[in-house]
């Protein structure tokens, strides 16, 4: 299920190692000053033992495609996928791959002080200089071509992609590429959903953008629809060299 990922091969942080390591359905791939595949398999064990019986709890928390209400006390990652489905008007696991890239990703820093963790495009990224995120939409002219920087941040954030013509994920909307960096990435993943639903035309690319930069911790928007694109926030487009 993961024969697609191409596009690891064309990101590379220098000084880091990068490996991957795969839980059922959960492949991640991994850069960090070591190789820390076993934390990242105990951290994700964990993560997915905590949805897993919330889900066997709590059914509609696999199916909803609108925030649940409170149920009182949960996990920390169930907490995090609840809020951030609020804030972005979408079912909680709309913001899954987010909220495990970020639990995995903060259990590695106390021993990596630089990790970044990529789940299917969704991305936790702690850096001490800047970072230049390659976009990839395979209908967009600005795909492997155009980049987006982030410059260094002193806080991890989240840089999370959603398509509705490109992966497996669920889109209701056609946008190439939806990206969203927030200061949560459960939050990033939950609004690239939200986001992407809305893109059917590039006429829509305006109206999402001011929907998205209405929620408290969405830092920056990146919007793909054809040969349109929309931008907003902390990030900056750049033209990738040799592209």
């Amino acid at each position: 299920m993961f024969e697609n990922r191409t596009y690891r091969r064309q990101h590379h942080k220098k000084g880091l190692v990068t490996f991957d390591i795969t839980v059922k359905e959960t492949n991640l791939n991994i850069q960090a000053k070591t190789d820390l595949t076993d934390i990242a398999i105990k951290s994700v064990l964990t993560c997915r033992n905590y949805i897993e019986t919330y889900i066997h709890l709590h059914p509609d928390f696999l199916t909803a495609i609108v925030p649940l209400k409170d149920t009182g006390p949960a996990p920390g990652i169930i907490r995090d996928m609840m809020d951030a489905a609020r804030l972005a008007n979408v079912g909680p696991m709309a913001a899954v791959a987010g909220a495990v890239a970020e639990h995995a990703g903060r259990s590695l820093l106390d021993h990596s002080p630089e990790v970044i963790v990529e789940n299917g495009g969704d991305i936790f990224i702690q850096s001490d200089s800047e970072t230049i995120f390659k976009i990839y939409a395979e209908n967009s002219p600005f795909s492997m071509t155009t980049g987006i920087r982030v410059d260094k941040r002193d806080t991890p954030y989240g840089m999370c992609t959603s398509s509705g013509t490109l992966g497996h994920s669920t889109s209701f909307g056609k946008a190439d590429a939806a990206t969203v960096m927030a200061r949560s990435c459960a939050l990033a993943d939950a609004v690239a959903t939200a986001l992407g639903n809305r893109i059917k035309t590039p006429a829509d690319i305006q109206g999402a953008i001011d929907a998205g930069k209405a929620i408290p911790g969405i830092l920056g928007i990146v919007i793909l629809k054809g040969d349109s694109i929309g931008l907003w926030g902390d990030l900056k487009l750049v033209t990738l060299t040799g592209a």
